[in-house]
């Protein structure tokens, strides 16, 4: 498609653009007009706007998402807050690559549902977030801003939404406020301001049929590109489809299809079909720009598609003109788009593969160059340079059609060269906001590469820069050429396997720590930090290891306290007279780039006096959590069943089956196996079921045994009041007492998508209350079901034991032990 000129560190993959999408980025050259679209997380956005104001109107078009999606769910791996905000920021880029737009953050974090802007904006510090927003809008300066939501639906939808409108309301004025300081970006006036409205803001189409339009527009977003073969919707659905870790697959739509937007700030247009009325889009809107409209006119309207390189000469001399404007946002912006559109009409090709994956501080290496002209164009590659190490070489080669010309370089990487990794994750955060020292890098969405390679070509006597990031690729055997970014990575990394350790009583445990060095002969030692009152021995450990890639473990002994405590253990290497803390988690799916992420390496240590009764269990996968892992944790033998050998016979050899989350949403299968699961239950078995939405269930009549109806009830609040509805129920005494202590310390929320009806057979056990809201009872249902139980549990077990929360570990002890003794009998003794 349409899309190529948007560079950025995410796609290491070349763009190699065809005659239509070159002739199409020409269109977009000669636009000089920009939309921001605005909304709160990852999937928020209307991305039939972005590709219709970017491939119809061929306006330069970005999406500023408040959060990077951290506190979602994850339907494709367990990877949860910030390493689920890592996967939802590049398949927003992966989107933006779709759709044609650019794609911008704030400092915010996503810390899960809210329910209420106040709650939101305080938790975000809102000053620091609205400092966010005001400098992208000054960066980007855009003529139209475009809000996903509504800024007067405070308490009605999700907290984040309403913020992100009204943080962009008031951005709106802020921005054009020469008194408001935001670092390097001057005062930036945008004409108009909308709402994307749609009639699902009004209950129904009926309503909005009747609501007055006058103070709307509306587009067509179901216009055809024949030069593409696409729709505008069907490009839309490719976009939406990206944000897979959210199950967003879309199926393309074609036909007329009606977006509106009503004006809250600006001047209505009086041409209702010109968004952009009153701003001129053309370069006669910069001084200096009128000559470079003749050019770029004729280049457009005089396109050979069958020989592109026919327009080289004058795109170059457009070049020249445009490097003399004294607008510096056009210049800048419109030179990288011209010269992409050079390069693709000569189909030059340059490239700097780096002869390894990954390289360490002080490390040298080599980069293979490769670089072809393949047109009649006459060009000569005159140098290359090294940046940031400034390193130039000198090579005068003419680059004949279609001859593959190839060299060599080297270079050192710096001794303090900045690591690969999510730069918003390198300093500790808080709940709402993420710490950002470098001030340049706030809004962007991702970390630039550190290596780069600057081609310096004489094209029709103009010498013009191409700057293309040194990556990695490899030849895969099924995939074929796979392209990965080129990484700068510590000496040593460390882990622990698990990042909770739950120790049951005050025995010992043996706690191996994983080393893994990215350079050659690796030598030092590791010690293991503990939290007061905890033992560890020996103090510390010496390691070596020959060849970079490989692992050594060294094993620490840690006594614990005896009474119930928690705290973190946190592994060092000290290698030379540097100190190493970080251990690295790799993040790799087909639909993203692999991504390395540099965390703090430790782990929660909790000691617990936990009982429990019943060993086995059979786990059924869902979404995607790591609830069987920290179940073993607690001596449990948790056996993951697939969904197509489930039967009654093999489920009686378990002493509890408990469902992954949704897993009733995203695994088909069960919709024939529920007679099983329910059969297992009647014969006496215990089935424990997490949550699910109510939205595409795979079973509809009979997901437990008695009435249930799922809702979208949740509390947000993690420190929400807990009552106990029944003190002496089963599951609140046996084999773990359970007190109000136990809900201390919980994560991010209570838990989520809690049953509002059921039948009289559930007890419900837990009533949650927040904010002043009505109390919801439904958390924790519990029936007995023939001779077995079935319990229903919106409560985020998921979030909760990655985290190390004791009480959710009692609590869930004593789901999976319920049945298992004479409760009943020795209450009434």
């Amino acid at each position: 498609m349409c899309l190529f000129l948007i560079q950025s560190s995410f796609s290491q993959a070349p763009e190699k653009p065809n005659s239509s999408e070159i002739h199409e980025s020409i269109k977009k050259l000669n636009f000089l007009g920009s939309v921001l679209y605005l909304a709160a997380h990852p999937d928020d956005e209307n991305t039939r706007m972005i590709s219709y104001f970017s491939n119809q109107v061929h306006a330069r078009t970005a999406y500023l998402s408040i959060t990077r999606g951290d506190g979602g769910q994850n339907l494709i791996g367990p990877e949860i807050r910030e390493l689920l905000g890592v996967i939802r920021t590049n398949e927003l880029l992966k989107a933006r690559q779709t759709d044609g737009g650019e794609q911008f953050f704030t400092r915010a974090n996503d810390f899960g549902y809210s329910k209420h802007p106040d709650e939101t904006l305080d938790i975000w510090n809102k000053e620091l977030v609205m400092n966010d927003v005001v400098k992208v809008i000054r960066k980007f300066k855009p003529d139209i801003i475009i809000n996903r939501f509504n800024a007067e639906s405070a308490g009605k939808t999700h907290g984040h939404h309403t913020s992100s409108a009204m943080l962009s309301t008031e951005a709106f004025d802020l921005a054009a406020d020469e008194s408001y300081i935001t670092a390097s970006y001057k005062a930036w006036t945008t004409q108009r301001l909308f709402f994307n409205t749609h009639w699902w803001f009004y209950g129904s189409r009926e309503e909005f049929e009747k609501v007055d339009k006058s103070e709307m527009l509306w587009f067509d977003t179901g216009v055809f590109y024949p030069s593409l073969g696409l729709s505008n919707s069907e490009i839309a659905s490719l976009s939406r489809s990206m944000h897979k870790s959210q199950g967003f697959g879309s199926t393309g739509t074609r036909g007329t299809d009606k977006e509106y937007v009503q004006l809250l700030k600006g001047d209505m247009p009086k041409d209702k079909s010109n968004v952009f009325e009153g701003v001129d889009t053309s370069w006669n809107r910069v001084e200096g720009g009128a000559e470079i409209e003749i050019i770029l006119a004729k280049v457009e309207s005089e396109f050979d598609f069958s020989n592109p390189s026919k327009s080289i000469p004058e795109l170059v001399q457009a070049y020249v003109l445009i490097q003399n404007l004294k607008d510096e946002h056009w210049r800048a912006f419109k030179s990288n788009q011209i010269k992409e559109i050079i390069a693709a009409c000569s189909g030059l090709y340059l490239e700097a593969v780096a002869s390894q994956s990954f390289i360490t501080r002080g490390g040298e290496m080599s980069v293979a160059i490769e670089a072809i002209n393949r047109s009649q164009q006459k060009m000569t590659l005159k140098s290359l340079n090294v940046v940031p190490q400034n390193s130039s070489v000198q090579l005068n080669m003419l680059l004949e059609n279609n001859s593959s010309n190839k060299e060599e370089v080297s270079f050192k990487v710096a001794d303090n060269a900045t690591y690969t990794s999510p730069y918003w994750l390198e300093e500790k955060g808080s709940l709402g906001m993420y710490t950002v020292k470098d001030q340049n890098l706030i809004g962007n969405p991702v970390s630039e590469p550190v290596e780069k390679i600057v081609f310096t070509v004489e094209i029709a006597g103009t010498l013009i820069e191409f700057e293309r990031d040194v990556i990695y690729k490899y030849n895969d055997p099924v995939k074929g050429e796979v392209y990965q970014p080129f990484e700068i990575l510590p000496d040593a990394v460390s882990e622990i396997a698990s990042k909770v350790v739950i120790f049951n009583d005050d025995q010992p445990k043996e706690i191996p720590v994983k080393i893994k060095a990215y350079k050659d002969s690796v030598s030092g030692v590791a010690s293991l930090g503990a939290p007061e009152g905890w033992k560890v021995s020996p103090d510390k450990i010496d390691f070596q290891i020959q060849t970079k890639g490989e692992e050594v473990t060294v094993v620490f002994t840690v006594i614990p306290t005896k009474d119930q405590s928690e705290g973190s253990i946190k592994p060092q290497l000290t290698i030379g007279t540097e100190v190493f803390d970080k251990t690295m988690v790799a993040i790799n799916y087909d639909h993203i780039p692999k991504q390395s992420v540099l965390l703090p390496s430790e782990s929660k240590v909790v000691r617990l006096n936990l009982q429990k009764k019943g060993q086995s269990i059979a786990y059924i996968k869902g979404a995607g959590d790591e609830v069987p892992k920290y179940l073993r944790q607690v001596g449990y033998e948790v056996s993951e069943i697939a969904p197509e050998d489930i039967s009654i016979n093999k489920l009686r050899a378990y002493d509890a089956v408990i469902l992954g989350i949704r897993a009733y949403n995203t695994v088909p299968e069960l919709a024939s196996k529920q007679a099983d699961i329910l059969g297992y239950a009647e014969q006496g078995g215990n089935v424990i079921v997490q949550y699910n939405t109510s939205h595409r269930l795979v079973v509809t009549d009979n997901l437990a045994p008695y009435e249930l109806q799922l809702s979208r009830d949740r509390i947000t609040d993690e420190n929400a009041k807990v009552t106990f509805i029944d003190q002496k129920h089963e599951v609140l005494n046996y084999p773990n007492k359970i007190t109000s202590e136990d809900f201390d310390g919980w994560v991010q929320e209570r838990g989520l998508y809690f049953p509002n009806k059921w039948g009289d057979e559930f007890s419900a056990v837990l009533s949650f209350q927040e904010n002043g809201d009505a109390p919801m009872n439904g958390s924790l249902l519990v029936a007995k079901y023939g001779k077995g139980h079935y319990i229903y549990t919106g409560l985020s077990f998921f979030r909760e034991l990655p985290a190390g929360v004791p009480g959710a570990y009692k609590l869930l002890t004593n789901m999976i032990s319920i049945g298992k003794n004479n409760f009943e009998k020795d209450i009434k003794e």
